[in-house]
């Protein structure tokens, strides 16, 4: 959006802000992200407590939908199936994929509808478009903090002390963010104009969950397969985990493959966000 004051108008001795939509590709104002930062805030914690109200549980469920999704990956796929593993435990190489998989699943889902579900906001009001998706992919924050808490006390008592690779979780924990948000970008513009999206989010949801490493290793993946295997861009996220908290051993090459996925598709998405927000308030 382009904000533009118009000297030529006075009400009651104030300028008079025209706000116009731009045209053509335009990059994300950072700028206006960071004058609206106490608005994103209210957004997440709003995010926050829509999830847990009227919940018996409440932030219970946290821990206990990935724990006893690490049960059930454990029976079959650990037991049954013997999936290959690194010698890894297999309760600690399933969980330490869920943990970032939950947090990219999570927020894309959210991120996708936020536009949609804000309407009210986005009729009535101008604020940056972006703060719903990005609110979205933030909330999910604190399910992956008391989740981690339980994965830290399942490495003490499998004995898993961490090593200092542990200092760069931060560097895949925003790319898992990153990815929610480009993906979340894409599918909340055109969820916009086309309502199917909604529809079709559970179903991407469950596609891309087998197509990444969640329940079985990489290497399970023939090499000839490898390159066009990354390009999925939570594969390096999910590999990145077990290599920062279980030791696991990865080729770099398939995590830099991921990760340059993951910054084509977030750039392409923030720029159609950007061109396609100026007919928001209208689709909505």
């Amino acid at each position: 959006m382009k904000i533009k004051i118009d000297k030529s108008k006075h009400l009651n001795n104030s300028q008079v802000i025209a706000i116009k939509p731009l045209r053509g590709w335009v990059p994300i104002n950072l700028g206006e992200l960071w004058t609206c930062r106490e608005l994103l805030y209210f957004l997440v914690w709003r995010e926050i407590k829509v999830r847990y109200k009227q919940t018996v549980l409440g932030v219970s469920w946290a821990v206990i939908q990935p724990f006893l999704l690490m049960v059930v990956f454990t029976l079959f796929f650990g037991r049954f199936i013997k999936v290959p593993r690194e010698g890894i435990p297999y309760p600690l190489f399933s969980y330490a994929a869920l943990l970032p998989w939950m947090l990219f699943s999570e927020g894309m889902s959210r991120s996708a509808n936020s536009i949609v579900q804000d309407a009210n906001i986005i009729q009535k009001v101008y604020v940056p478009r972006l703060l719903m998706p990005l609110a979205g992919v933030i909330s999910p924050l604190i399910d992956f903090i008391f989740a981690f808490i339980v994965f830290v006390g399942m490495m003490f008592y499998f004995g898993f002390m961490p090593t200092v690779r542990i200092i760069f979780l931060p560097i895949f924990l925003m790319i898992a963010l990153v990815t929610a948000l480009a993906v979340g970008l894409w599918l909340s513009a055109i969820n916009v104009r086309y309502r199917d999206v909604r529809y079709a989010i559970p179903f991407l949801v469950q596609f891309w969950f087998f197509a990444s490493p969640v329940v079985y290793s990489s290497e399970s993946v023939p090499k000839s397969w490898q390159f066009l295997y990354s390009l999925n861009p939570m594969v390096g996220v999910i590999e990145g985990f077990r290599w920062v908290l279980l030791g696991a051993e990865k080729p770099p090459a398939l995590m830099i493959v991921s990760f340059a996925a993951v910054l084509i598709i977030f750039v392409s998405g923030a720029f159609y966000f950007r061109r396609m927000e100026k007919i928001f308030a209208d689709e909505v």
